[in-house]
Formats: C-alpha cells, structure tokens, sequence
C-alpha cells in the first residue's frame, strides 16, 4: 500500500476491493447450502464447548473469528500507544463518540425502526429461538426478560419476539468500534496512517473493559436475555485471545525475521486469511437463516434502514467535531470514519455466542456486514471530496 503516492491510494487486495461481491456471493452459496444440506449448520453449530450442559462457544465459529482477528492484532503495535498524548484531540473525539455516544444513539434508532416503525412489517406475533443465557436455569414457562423458556427438539431455548432478536444484533453493532477495515477507509481517505493505528490499539484495550459493560446493560434495559458471564467470556475470546497473540507473535517474528520482514512478507500472506475466515462464517450464518430471508426478502432492508441511518449520523457528529476542534484533515478523516464503522467480527461472535447461529441477532450483525463496505467507500469519498474544509 505504501508504495503507492498520496493520490494514488487504493484497494490493492483483489479480496477488499470486491468484499461486497464476495458477501454477495456467500448470501447466494449460504441460502443454497441451507436448501441442499439443511443439517449442515445444526451439526456444525452443535460442535460446542459446553458449561454445565449449556453450549457457550461455537468450535467452528470461534475458530473462524479468531484467524479474523488475529491479522488485525498483529498489525498493531501497541507501543504506539504510548505516543497517543501528541494526538490528544482526536484520540479524546475517537473514544468520546465510540463510547459515549455511538452505543446509545444506536439503541435509539434501532429500538425505533425496529420496535415501532418496522414491527409490522417484521410480524408483531414473529418469534425467534435463541440459547439460554450461560448460567441461567429456568424451568419451562418461565420469564426471562422479554423472554420466556420452550422447551425446542428437546433442548430449552428462549422464545423471544423476533425484532428484539434483530434489535440485539444492532446493539452488539452499536458498540464495536472497528479495529479493522478503518485501516482500509483511513488510508483510501489519504488520513493519517499511524494515528489511525494508535486508535485502533486504544479502542482494542478499551473493549476489554467496556465491550462487556454496554452490552449487558443496553440488552438488559431492552429486556433482552443478559448472559454477563458469556459477555465476559466473548470478550476474552475474540477480543483479548488474539490480541496477546499478536502482540505476543510479532514480537517474536520481528526479533527472529526483523522488522522489513515482517512488514513485507508476513502480512501480505494475512490479508486474505481474515477476509477468507470471514466469509466462511457468512456461509455457514445464511445456511441457516435463508428460510427466514428467501419468506420474507425484506428482513435485510427492514435491519439495514437504521443500521445505515446510523452510520451516517455518526459519521456528520465525528467530521462536524472534528471541524469544529480544528483538526486537520489527515486526522479529521480517520476520526470520523472509526466511529461511523463497527467491529462486526466481534459483533457476529458475540451475538452467535450468546444467542445462537440461528437467531436474529446474528443475521442482523451480518446484515452490518452487507452494508459496510458500500457505505463506508461513500463516506471515503465524501471525505476525499471536502478536504478543503479543514486547515493544512
């Protein structure tokens, strides 16, 4: 990437530079999957680490997410950190919007358009399937949240109304901050390259302590099944495991192979193992939902409306700001664009984790997925288009 001149910057990965064909193309296989192998899915996502009889990590999804981000961490370098006080007003921005705002006005436009403006539409009397919560045992009848315990092909699910399945999804959305395609969208942007990384790092270590915190108490308030330990778990997971082994593993590569080494021959073979694993976890997430998306088409517009209302409101919040703090441009750009992008690798962990490959949740954290790359290629643009508008 970096050969290339300032005004020349562009997907060089055949993978990044066509991501919305691939996922096309995965809806298309999944769906087709689902038909052909319909058992397939349920056989792949009964292969689980269980806990007192209740199955907390799906094996196939956790080992896809993990080689999803263990690229992503492995780019990092975390003593860049350390640097971050020079680059005090967008850093301060970046964390005040992920984390202050973005969750909440997240909850709000989605809770809207899916519980008020949409349901309708959704069904009023659909229901989803979800898991139990990880250490919640309630008999059969029982109420948990908005929630209530069935007894499904002899296994307790909780029977909850589907727009608070898809409304969950959007919440778990609301508060992943990206930590990897922004790498891509900062750089498109011509923004500045390594204050981009230092966010990533800082937003990395604060979804250790806060990923957990938010979501277990906005999907709480939305009287949504709270599995705290499984929060805690997933954080640990898909967050915490590949961080320390990438900080760890380039460590060692760059004392054992040196840094140019690393650079130019290590992660050029990665990019395509992230976005490969994250197409493979696509497939198998519309294997089984492609019932629910082939009766009812509309389901992925009805999500997509307020994910999409909401990239956009977060990202005029984080460039105004930044307009208004007198940032330059190279840090204008990348301060807007990881705000108005999410982590939807660990959103669609989270939500497989706790609610199930199944649920609703999960589909509408793939649904983030869909339009992620679209949106986030206009807002490059518009950004490129208004560099006049901020001080050299």
């Amino acid at each position: 990437m970096h050969a290339l001149g300032a005004n020349e910057r562009k997907m060089t990965s055949i993978f990044e530079r066509y991501l919305t064909i691939w996922i096309g193309l995965c809806i298309v296989g999944g769906i087709l999957l689902g038909k052909i192998a319909p058992d397939l899915a349920k056989t792949l996502d009964k292969m689980s680490i269980n806990i007192n009889g209740a199955p907390v990590v799906s094996i196939p999804i956790a080992i896809c997410l993990f080689f999803m981000m263990y690229p992503i961490m492995v780019k990092i370098d975390f003593a860049s950190v350390l640097k971050a006080g020079k680059s005090g007003k967008p850093v301060f921005l970046t964390l005040f919007i992920n984390w202050c705002i973005k969750p909440f006005t997240m909850y709000a436009i989605s809770l809207f358009f899916l519980g008020v403006l949409f349901k309708t539409f959704i069904g009023v009397d659909a229901i989803d399937l979800v898991k139990m919560p990880f250490g919640l045992d309630l008999p059969v009848g029982g109420q948990h949240g908005a929630g209530m315990v069935v007894l499904h092909e002899g296994v307790k699910m909780l029977q909850i109304p589907l727009w608070r399945s898809y409304f969950a999804g959007c919440i778990l959305l609301g508060i992943a901050p990206c930590t990897a395609m922004v790498l891509v969208w900062g750089y498109l942007a011509r923004g500045n390259d390594g204050l981009t990384l230092i966010m990533v790092a800082i937003n990395s270590l604060t979804m250790l302590v806060l990923y957990g915190v938010l979501g277990g108490f906005l999907l709480g308030i939305g009287k949504l099944p709270i599995p705290w330990q499984a929060l805690l778990l997933s954080v640990a997971i898909y967050v915490a495991l590949p961080l320390v082994a990438g900080y760890l593993s380039r460590l060692w590569i760059i004392n054992a192979k040196g840094e140019d080494w690393f650079r130019e021959k290590f992660l050029n073979v990665l990019t395509p193992v992230t976005i490969s694993a994250l197409l493979a976890t696509l497939v198998l997430l519309f294997s089984f939902k492609g019932e629910v998306i082939t009766s009812n088409p509309l389901t992925i517009v009805w999500i997509a409306i307020p994910l999409f209302i909401q990239t956009i409101f977060i990202f005029i919040l984080g460039y105004g700001a930044a307009k208004l703090l007198k940032l330059k441009y190279e840090d204008a750009a990348p301060t807007a664009l990881i705000g108005a992008s999410n982590h939807f690798e660990v959103a669609i962990a989270t939500s497989v984790m706790i609610f199930g490959l199944s649920s609703g949740a999960a589909l509408a954290t793939v649904v983030g997925v869909l339009i992620e790359v679209p949106v986030m290629l206009m807002l490059v643009s518009i950004c490129k288009r208004t560099t006049s508008w901020f001080d050299k």
